[in-house]
């Protein structure tokens, strides 16, 4: 197997067709559709289903797809290895929350580019729990999470102390205990944000439960649909700081153990050789030390 062929692979079972797959490998479609066939018939095996221009990857490429983003991540890591002390380049691929993202990491992103411009940067949002995953499985090189993160097979470093709080209404009254805001319904990102768990353990710590649970993608439309009286959430400071949002809604702070919490940045332990995402980590380096 060539590792071209498997980064082909690899391309179309994300993007979920040939069409797609071939505009972002700067590839015509003929030989990507070409490559994928040989691969196949190489491996005794169907990868996909062809469902229209639909590609829906099988049991069997599911389990290639496993090996083939070890693989590539092993080639890369070499590569890394044999450039020595030249300058960071090739693609980083970043994730962070949406919060993050939006907050925290233009000036650092416009700063590391400017610094190192050899260097492609890959941003993907996401809750914690579904970053954490795309690290451990060789989708992303780091990922700037909330803390703690429990896991060994990831290095760690803390980058951003954020302060949460509740988002009402502008009309709500104080908020002191959760008795304050029962049956209203919460309103948070998709099942995996521990921003989220953290307003839900609040709830149920005050023994009351919300009404239901409304799920978004953007803190914009969160933001939107608490100043409109549908509910309540839990969002950084920082967010509402940096993009002037506080006036449409009202802001509760929030005790301590739930509303003090650390973004980390992580990463494999055992990836050891990656020059730019060495340097992003650099970058972004408090005082602390990586743990």
């Amino acid at each position: 197997m060539e590792l071209s062929s498997l980064r082909i692979f690899k391309t179309v079972a994300e993007e979920g067709g040939v069409t797609q797959a071939a505009a972002r490998l700067n590839r015509v479609q003929s030989n990507v559709s070409a490559r994928l066939t040989q691969l196949e018939e190489s491996l005794g095996v169907s990868l996909f289903h062809r469902s229209g221009r639909r590609m829906l990857i099988t049991e069997d490429g599911a389990r290639l797809l496993a090996y083939t983003e070890r693989l590539l991540q092993l080639a890369d890591e070499a590569q890394e290895a044999m450039r020595g002390d030249r300058q960071p380049s090739g693609q980083l691929r970043i994730g962070a929350m949406e919060t993050t993202a939006a907050a925290r990491l233009p000036l650092v992103l416009g700063q590391f580019h400017r610094q190192y411009p050899q260097v492609d940067l890959v941003l993907d949002t996401g809750p914690t729990d579904y970053l954490l995953h795309s690290v451990l499985n060789h989708r992303l090189d780091v990922a700037l999470v909330a803390g703690p993160v429990e896991r060994p097979e990831l290095a760690q470093l803390p980058v951003f102390d954020e302060e949460l709080v509740l988002l009402t209404d502008i009309l709500h009254g104080p908020v002191k205990v959760p008795a304050d805001v029962a049956k209203r319904t919460l309103l948070g990102f998709r099942s995996g944000c521990s921003y989220r768990r953290r307003l839900e353990r609040w709830f149920a710590e005050g023994g009351v439960s919300p009404a239901r649970i409304a799920e978004f993608g953007t803190f914009e439309a969160i933001i939107g649909c608490v100043a409109a009286g549908m509910g309540v959430a839990m969002m950084p400071k920082e967010v509402l700081k940096q993009r002037e949002l506080a006036k449409s809604v009202r802001v509760h702070a929030l005790p301590a153990e739930i509303a003090q919490v650390q973004t980390m940045l992580v990463w494999r332990r055992d990836i050891a050789q990656h020059a730019a995402r060495d340097a992003f980590a650099a970058a972004l380096a408090t005082p602390n030390e990586r743990v």
